[in-house]
């Protein structure tokens, strides 16, 4: 929560330099938001690169069928909110939005006093491949020696983002919205904030509510009930933002709802880490919005978007556990599979974190629904073609 206030006041500062500053002191805003914005891309392919290796690498392998129903299940779950978020967003948003329309053009242009190009050692769908090649053998294999480098870089990547990255960013976005104010569109663009906001987290109650009473038919047993038995990790991770803060609470509610120990222990924290439903439906549809918003160019059809949506699924897995992972993980595929140039980006980042915490809410209380279903397919630990590993260790 300390993070949204900073962003809230970075968006305050950024218009007040941006209306009243000398352009100077604009221009030096303006400059710390090109640095940032260089070491945010720079960063992307290796935060891709080191948790979605280590993610897959630390997967275990001797699970078998628990873990092939675990996974797939969370990814249909995942994909198929991004996808009822994408359509719901590109029907209900022309006209929420109709009021913002194409925001105005340009008055006026304030370059960096420094452009320092700090150019990724390799584009995002490099470190996608790369990641998959080598989490999947080291999973195979074993490979200890691989094993810990994967998990040391991705500590150490963890470590660039909270103490530099993270703190870094309400500067990034006192510059991007001063120069909003510069050019003469920041304010059709913040009219539009609240709307989006509470069109989004309507999606998150719309899918939540989709799983809980499909899943509830399923089993012949109460939707509410087994809701109501798990709003208490809803309310912990909006406090928490952080799916894997709230992986006690979400176990414990799990197991009150029926699910047996051996297969709570082993899918809740399994799905904190690749389970993103509400991550996703705020991806998807915050970036409808910031097209619209900005003007650029046409919303792509469903068929269109259907590639990022897939690929956006599979990076939520590199999300980390601290507020914004999931929007910074995405920024990479948001800029080469769509488009975005760096002011997009920065509004998806302002957008996603306003609500961040309902999507982390999202995500938790559908692992509820998953552990319910697995439960449901799996007669007995021995089904599941090995032993089942504790939850400390998956977490």
């Amino acid at each position: 929560m300390n993070l949204i206030i900073k962003l809230l006041c970075g968006i305050f500062v950024g218009i007040l330099m941006g209306m009243f500053a000398p352009e100077v002191m604009v221009q030096a805003l303006i400059t710390a938001k090109y640095l940032v914005s260089q070491l945010i891309k720079f960063t992307i392919p290796l935060l891709i690169l080191f948790y979605v290796t280590s993610g897959i690498a630390s997967l275990p392998k001797n699970s078998g069928k628990l873990l092939s129903k675990t996974v797939g299940l969370a990814y249909i779950s995942t994909l198929g909110a991004g996808i009822l978020a994408f359509m719901v967003a590109k029907s209900l948003f022309p006209a929420l939005l109709s009021g913002a329309g194409q925001l105005p053009e340009a008055e006026t242009v304030l370059s960096p006093f420094l452009e320092l190009q700090i150019p990724p050692i390799m584009n995002i769908m490099t470190a996608l491949t790369v990641a998959f090649i080598f989490g999947l053998g080291i999973s195979n294999t074993g490979a200890e020696n691989l094993k810990k480098i994967s998990d040391q870089g991705r500590d150490i990547i963890e470590l660039f983002l909270n103490k530099v990255m993270i703190p870094a960013l309400p500067f990034y976005i006192a510059g991007v919205f001063a120069d909003m104010t510069v050019k003469g569109t920041v304010f059709a663009t913040l009219q539009t904030f609240s709307l989006v906001l509470l069109a989004v987290v309507a999606m998150h109650w719309f899918w939540l509510s989709f799983q809980f009473v499909t899943t509830g038919v399923a089993l012949q047993r109460s939707p509410l009930k087994i809701l109501r038995t798990m709003l208490p990790a809803y309310f912990t991770a909006v406090g928490t933002m952080s799916s894997a803060a709230t992986v006690p609470v979400t176990l414990q509610q799990t197991k009150r709802n029926g699910v047996s120990n051996s297969i709570a222990n082993f899918v809740v924290p399994l799905c904190a880490n690749i389970h993103m439903s509400g991550s996703v439906i705020s991806i998807a549809s915050v970036a409808v919005a910031v097209i619209i918003m900005t003007g650029a160019g046409q919303v792509p059809s469903l068929l269109e978007a259907l590639p990022f949506l897939a690929m956006l699924g599979i990076t939520m897995v590199a999300a980390p556990g601290a507020p914004g992972g999931a929007v910074m993980a995405s920024a990479g595929l948001l800029g080469s599979m769509l488009g975005f140039t760096e002011e997009m980006i920065a509004l998806q980042i302002v957008l996603h974190l306003a609500q961040d915490s309902f999507g982390t809410a999202c995500n938790v209380t559908g692992d509820g629904v998953i552990a319910l279903l697995i439960d449901k397919v799996s007669d007995s630990v021995e089904e599941s073609g090995g032993e089942l590993v504790p939850a400390e260790e998956i977490a």
